[in-house]
């Protein structure tokens, strides 16, 4: 695969120790590079930052199922997704797919498809897709043989969640939008209520069930995260599982309990840009102000990485080079990816062009390769 052998000039560029400063980019053989080389490209009037690391994602489901039936292509799908995550900065993304009794695109054969599609597609794109597994919990009759299938599809990734309502469960009651979910998931909504009452009775079994999973996931090598931690003691009960990620932690104990212990969090852009969770947890802006985030991820909606990071940099919480690590460098040390986050020579050439202006995507380049260019600035790279 060519890279391209560039350097970008004119451009402010955020530098990993200078911040935004007015200098030369060089890149060639998909690294960013200590020395000018190959065509110079005049990007005055641009902006030049790391490419966008999403921890965590699930958009995609637009693309892949936009309605029931509509996609008889998975693969398609995929590619149409990393369209959309390069249009918005992304040079490398963690596709979030649920594997749960909600069934229909939750459930486990739709789960199967889309990590036997990514995988068949991944060699061919730009941005680098990394598949994520979330796991329900109380899925008691789906524990054996998951870690083989886990290694099957490839999956480096894997998210621990509950979404059960056993409130109500507990009461007897009928979830909200039972009739619709269930007929999404192709089942009778009294088959379906029975379900989730059997699962809800057999919650007790869930604890070993998942000690003896995460560990055999952690002699994989597998990361692991939990998702919507309330408390430091579910927070600590995790850790001791090998469970270092706290995904969405929705209380400041829980999040506290996470930075104490080492544990990464992973907050979810969406609320810095709206302001606050739409389910009413822990603010993202009150917990990243009290510094404990590691990384925002898009969640369900991708432009939000990008504009919560300038959003935070433009109210002055923190600074451009503070706030960008949060959805670049930040998000790469979760991963583990040294090679990748920040624009230093050595480090992958992943790399985002915003117009300084308005601050719109103008480009896109993962390791040194176009991923999305829009504009007059194809003008300048073609010379």
């Amino acid at each position: 695969m060519t890279s391209l052998d560039l350097t970008l000039t004119g451009a402010e560029v955020l530098l990993p120790e200078d911040g935004l400063s007015r200098c030369d980019l060089s890149m060639a053989e998909g690294v960013i590079q200590q020395d000018r080389t190959g065509r110079r490209v005049d990007l005055t009037g641009y902006l030049v930052l790391p490419g966008i690391v999403d921890l965590h994602g699930d958009g995609f489901e637009r693309h892949i199922a936009p309605r029931r039936g509509a996609m008889k292509q998975m693969n398609e799908g995929i590619l149409a997704a990393e369209a959309e995550l390069a249009a918005n900065g992304i040079t490398t993304a963690v596709l979030a797919q649920f594997y749960s009794w909600e069934g229909g695109v939750r459930g486990p054969e739709f789960a199967a498809q889309v990590f036997q599609a990514i995988a068949a597609v991944k060699n061919s794109t730009v941005t680098d897709l990394i598949p994520q597994l979330r796991f329900e919990t109380n899925m008691l009759g789906d524990y054996e043989g998951l870690a083989h299938r886990i290694a099957e599809w490839q999956v480096p990734y894997v998210v621990f969640n509950d979404h059960l309502p056993h409130d109500r469960l507990e009461q007897g009651k009928k979830p909200p939008r039972l009739t619709g979910q269930a007929l999404k998931a192709g089942r009778n909504p009294d088959a379906h209520f029975e379900m989730l009452l059997n699962m809800h009775a057999r919650r007790n079994e869930v604890p070993a069930a998942v000690e003896a999973l995460s560990a055999e996931l952690v002699s994989m090598g597998v990361r692991l995260g939990s998702h919507d931690d309330t408390t430091a003691e579910t927070r600590a009960w995790w850790r001791d599982r090998g469970v270092r990620i706290a995904e969405f932690p929705e209380t400041l104990e829980a999040a506290e309990a996470a930075r104490s212990a080492g544990d990464h969090v992973i907050l979810g852009s969406p609320n810095v840009v709206r302001g606050g969770s739409h389910k009413g947890n822990a603010s993202a802006v009150e917990l990243i102000a009290m510094g404990l985030c590691d990384a925002l991820a898009s969640d369900y909606h991708y432009p939000s990485p990008r504009r919560a990071a300038l959003m935070l940099a433009k109210t002055g919480l923190l600074d451009l080079a503070g706030a960008w690590a949060l959805v670049s460098s930040g998000p790469a040390r979760v991963l583990d990816m040294q090679d990748r986050g920040t624009l230093a020579p050595g480090k992958r050439a992943d790399l985002v062009i915003l117009d300084a202006d308005t601050h719109r995507v103008a480009a896109t380049l993962a390791g040194g390769r176009v991923s999305y260019m829009s504009g007059d600035i194809a003008a300048r790279f073609l010379g």
